[in-house]
């Protein structure tokens, strides 16, 4: 399986609906798996019990609200993803997770609730190509996106699969559940009591309370020459030189929190909001807990995810924002919760 380098999809800066470097939306026809060869199935492993991000971290950080500078005009960012201008935005108090929900949390929804995700009835999901074991590629992968080879459509592959059949998250509790839809997430926060953030909520709980900075803890990637996040490092996409310790996804809390207590709000998956996906903002007129758009095609996604890499892809940036549409899912795709005051 020959991976070209990222020319097409990177020089496109796709914006919309799947930005394909990013998530590469689905074109679902029919559905393929039933609940018996999927979510019910024993012979799929289930996460291994142990003490979980809650218990340890705490359920959930709850923040003041107030005034915040939403947005970035950051001379190498993606104007046409609607990054700008940045504007001033006013919140309401609202709680956050302090981690994207994990397979353990997820698996736990799925047990009491009986729930099948739209991988899992549509029969396949998008894998990162390096993530699929080189001998099994040509048996796994069924087809790849045009524009961006590297993202394989693997029949079979779902959240307790994210690698496709042979693979599971048995080691990987505490990792953030993947291979989930904007729907399977909704669906999760209504089971919960809780909801999906605003993008505005979304990114003044990842600034941390810093104003304007690049990232979580300011405008340098690795400070020191520290990793702070799961980006990709090497040449896209054909090394990752697992610099920063996860060649694929990491724990929801392996680098230290932002600010306010937030873990892994840059790289890792990429985490979905509840605002459909728009570009028109004015930095003139005030807002007050803003939803986005009343309707839309994709939903908005932020925070990056472990594939983000400068040479193509620097959308690991707080401000950086792109979408999917809500029944796609992906390998470096998760989500956290909220809920509001």
């Amino acid at each position: 399986m020959e991976i070209p380098t990222p020319g097409a999809c990177g020089d496109l800066k796709q914006t919309g609906t799947g930005g394909c470097c990013c998530t590469p939306a689905a074109e679902h026809e029919s559905s393929g798996a039933t609940q018996t060869e999927s979510a019910s199935s024993a012979l799929i492993a289930e996460p291994k019990a142990g003490a979980s991000v809650a218990e340890e971290h705490g359920a959930m950080i709850a923040l003041p609200g107030g005034v915040f500078l939403m947005g970035t005009d950051y001379a190498d960012g993606f104007p046409a993803d609607g990054e700008g201008p940045v504007r001033s935005v006013a919140l309401s108090a609202f709680q956050i997770d302090p981690c994207a929900v994990t397979n353990q949390e997820f698996a736990a929804f799925v047990a009491a609730t009986g729930y099948v995700t739209e991988a899992e009835r549509f029969g396949w999901s998008f894998v990162f190509w390096a993530h699929i074991a080189e001998e099994r590629r040509a048996e796994l992968v069924e087809d790849t996106v045009a524009a961006a080879p590297w993202w394989c459509k693997v029949p079979g592959a779902f959240w307790r699969r994210p690698e496709g059949p042979g693979s599971d998250v048995r080691e990987r509790g505490r990792y953030p559940v993947v291979h989930v839809s904007w729907n399977d997430a909704e669906a999760y926060a209504r089971w919960a009591g809780k909801s999906l953030p605003t993008e505005a909520q979304w990114e003044y709980a990842a600034r941390g309370g810093l104003e304007q900075k690049l990232f979580p803890w300011g405008d340098e990637l690795t400070p020191n020459g520290e990793h702070r996040c799961n980006v990709w490092q090497g040449k896209f996409p054909v090394k990752d030189t697992a610099e920063d310790g996860y060649a694929g996804t990491c724990p929801v809390d392996a680098f230290p929190p932002n600010g306010f207590g937030l873990y892994c709000v840059t790289g890792n998956v990429w985490e979905w909001c509840s605002d459909w996906f728009g570009t028109a903002f004015r930095a003139d007129q005030p807002l007050r807990d803003p939803k986005g758009p009343a309707s839309g095609q994709g939903k908005v996604m932020k925070g990056g995810s472990l594939l983000c890499h400068a040479s193509y892809c620097n959308r690991y940036r707080v401000a950086a924002r792109t979408s999917n549409t809500p029944d796609s899912s992906t390998s470096n795709a998760g989500f956290r919760c909220v809920r509001n005051s």
